[in-house]
């Protein structure tokens, strides 16, 4: 007895043993942190993340920098021309410490600057459409960076953001909504001209599959590096303006809407700087919406902040003049909406429209008898008496014309 319990006591341990709750709480976080690894490889390698969103991106961007063409076009030649104040000499020097570099200063031609011009506003109007949106993301981006090297001191900043959407954009799968190369691939499966592909070999199909999951791996990271630009963007604007004085105070808009280099309508910046508390609110509300912005993404609570951005940026716009910067940063903040949302839109517009089409009230309907055109009843059967009336009565019509021919 006395060996059998000495046996079992040494064959006990010795040292501390965790609790059996401490264990199972630590397997139950290992397990939780696997589960989320998984979730995120599923969302990073599954599938296409926010591809309507992509597409407002690309039609927006664009839009903006055809729009901002198109209206520096009187004034192209003294912005990025030959005849600029900021000679293609200054640029290269500028290129030279920068490390930028833009096709329009290979050549001081007049002609070669149109060209490139042109090219500009084709490749705008073409990558809005989403005509071969692959190889035109490419050229979009050097067609901007170009332009945005070429007269970085000539612009009011505004196209910052465009430079930085159109090299992320091309990392996109930008073209698979709203597009011309979407309608090409969706008559050519509806006309079944796809030709019936032949057997591939396990070589190819395991090629295949990498490009594809490469594809959707380079699009899911750009898209989240959008966004993480765009909460970088909103969040160190609104630490900046916290630490000033005049934030604090309310008075910054006050100071902002006196600023006569960004008055487009003087009476309306004069009129609206009146109203001294409303200012002092809406300041208020800028910081904390830039600065709560990264912190509602993950909740309803982004629909109403997203709304108020719209108010603010529509206000900025209107207010200082700086539609292009307005514009950047509402097609910026496009993209938190939810794909399901941008697939709604369509029926949405089909209801409005057949809502807000021509009705005809029960009242203004023609009423039997009441028309131009007399309603018609329904032909009846003549009964045998009628039909032998009708005979004699022709018969007889027939005899009397006889005889009087």
């Amino acid at each position: 007895m006395g060996t059998e319990r000495d046996s079992r006591i040494a064959a006990m341990p010795t040292g501390p043993q965790p609790p059996v709750d401490q264990h199972d709480a630590l397997t139950s976080a290992v397990r939780w942190l696997l589960d989320r690894i998984t979730a995120v490889s599923e969302l990073v390698t599954g599938r296409p993340v926010s591809l309507y969103a992509a597409a407002v991106l690309r039609i927006g961007y664009s839009l903006l920098y055809l729009t901002f063409l198109l209206r520096e076009f009187p004034y192209r030649e003294e912005i990025w021309g030959p005849g600029s104040p900021w000679t293609p000499a200054l640029a290269q020097q500028l290129f030279a410490q920068t490390g930028w570099t833009s096709i329009l200063t290979l050549s001081d031609s007049h002609v070669y600057f149109e060209l490139c011009y042109a090219l500009a506003v084709a490749t705008s109007v073409l990558f809005m459409l989403g005509w071969r949106t692959r190889a035109l993301s490419f050229l979009f981006a050097l067609v901007v960076t170009s332009f945005h090297a070429r007269a970085i001191f000539m612009t009011d900043g505004g196209d910052n953001l465009v430079l930085l959407m159109a090299l992320y954009l091309v990392l996109t799968a930008c073209g698979r909504r709203w597009s011309l190369d979407a309608r090409r691939i969706r008559l050519r499966a509806a006309r079944h001209e796809t030709p019936a592909p032949a057997e591939p070999s396990h070589a190819w199909q395991q090629l295949r599959g990498g490009l594809v999951t490469l594809t959707t791996v380079v699009h899911n990271c750009a898209m989240f590096v959008i966004a993480a630009q765009v909460c970088f963007l909103y969040g160190s604007a609104g630490l900046y303006k916290v630490q000033g004085a005049s934030w604090g105070a309310g008075t910054a808009l006050h100071y902002v809407l006196n600023l006569q280099l960004f008055q487009p309508w003087p009476a309306l910046s004069h009129l609206v700087d009146q109203h001294t508390v409303a200012i002092a609110i809406a300041g208020y509300l800028t910081v904390l919406l830039q600065v709560a912005f990264p912190f509602v993404l993950f909740g309803r609570l982004k629909y109403p902040v997203l709304v108020m951005l719209l108010g603010m940026h529509t206000g900025i716009a209107l207010l200082m003049g700086l539609p292009l910067f307005s514009g950047a940063m509402i097609v910026a903040d496009a993209a938190f909406l939810p794909d399901r949302f941008y697939a709604a839109l369509p029926a949405l517009f089909r209801s409005a429209v057949l809502r807000s089409g021509p009705r005809r009230s029960a009242s203004s309907r023609p009423t039997p008898g009441t028309g131009s055109v007399p309603a018609q009843s329904k032909s009846r059967e003549l009964r045998p008496q009628n039909r032998s009336a009708l005979d004699h009565h022709t018969a007889t019509d027939l005899r009397t014309g006889s005889e009087r021919r």
